[in-house]
Formats: C-alpha cells, structure tokens, sequence
C-alpha cells in the first residue's frame, strides 16, 4: 500500500529536481550562474575570485569551461567556448581608466608566455588591447565578459552587452589571455586560486 505512494513522491521529487532553476554561487555579495550556454555549449563556472589592489576590491571575476579543472594546463587545452566575467566592483572612485587593464594584459602576457608564445600573439594583444582602450572607463556595476567563440571567429570582448572591436582568432591567443590570470607570475595568487576553485593560500 505504502509503495505506490512512495515512488509517487519520488516522482514528484524528481520532477520538482528537474524544473529548478541553474544554482548559483554567491560570492562577495553576488550571483554567479553555475552554468550557462554559450554559443551553443553548456559551461560549468570553474571558479570565482576577486582582484585586490591594496585593500580595495577592483573587480570580481569567473571563469566558465566545458569541464570543471584545477590545474592551468587542463583549462588551456580544452576546446570548445570559455568565458571570463568581470564585474566592476570598485569603492569609492567613480571610475576607473581601462588603460589599467592594457596594462594588466601587456604586464600578465610578458611573464607568463614564453618568448615563442609573445612573438606569435604580440600582434593580436594589440588588437584587444585597442579595443579595450575604445571602451575608455568602466564604473562599478559595469559588466565584462571576455568570451572564446570559435564558431564566431575567436575571442570577443563586451561590455554591458556592447561588442567592442572585432573578434581575435585563434585558441592560442585566448590561452595567453588566460595565463594573465592562471600563468605561474600572476599579480593576484588569490584571484587565480579563485578562478581554478582552489582554495586561497
């Protein structure tokens, strides 16, 4: 008698299970989606960090993969979509110049990419690096995504929504982005910790 019922309620279970909403992180006061699609490839939110500068809080960041990792070489080598977020969190100032991200990846690509890897993006980091300057300021609030798009031509940058420049090809050149963040000299040990789901040392 009590069997019919119970595997009546795990059928509602399951099906109330199958009908929420994606998880999300909470993380510094914000949600970050534990999965999304991005041009038509399920990601999983790897991990979450922030970028520090004395003790002030500049931005927020996450990084979706097809597969979850911990280790740099395992993110670098897989194929397919990859997002970086950033939102702009800063105190206190109204803004902040984009010029210091230009010279966060110019800084992050030159110690953490060998001489062959510089050589062969060195061409295409001024190419992101002039469209990161076109956008001039970011505020708090602003939102950044960096995404890895092969099926649309390489690594897109928007900014609230806005596409700026046009997309940079090649994987090679999103692997020496990421290394800015995840390479073995990075500015910010916690935030790479962060964004490999490792916890902060």
């Amino acid at each position: 008698m009590n069997l019919p019922i119970r595997r009546h309620a795990a059928v509602l279970a399951l099906a109330a299970a199958v009908s929420l909403p994606a998880q999300a992180l909470r993380y510094e006061g914000q949600d970050f989606a534990d999965t999304l699609q991005l041009d038509g490839t399920s990601l999983q939110l790897n991990g979450a960090g922030k970028r520090q500068v004395a003790i002030y809080p500049l931005y927020l960041a996450a990084l979706y993969l097809p597969h979850k990792t911990t280790t740099p070489d395992a993110v670098y080598a897989q194929p397919g979509p990859k997002r970086l977020e950033m939102r702009i969190v800063i105190p206190l100032v109204k803004d902040v110049s984009t010029q210091e991200f230009v010279k966060a990846v110019d800084k992050g690509v030159q110690r953490n990419c060998t001489e062959a890897e510089k050589a062969a993006v060195a061409e295409r980091v001024r190419q992101f690096n002039a469209a990161i300057t076109e956008v001039g300021r970011v505020k708090k609030g602003d939102l950044l995504r960096i995404d890895y798009l092969p099926a649309q031509g390489g690594t897109v940058l928007t900014v609230n929504g806005k596409v700026w420049g046009k997309p940079i090809e090649g994987q090679d050149f999103y692997t020496a982005f990421l290394k800015v963040f995840l390479g073995e000299k990075v500015t910010d040990n916690r935030l790479r910790a962060g964004l490999l789901g490792q916890p902060a040392s």
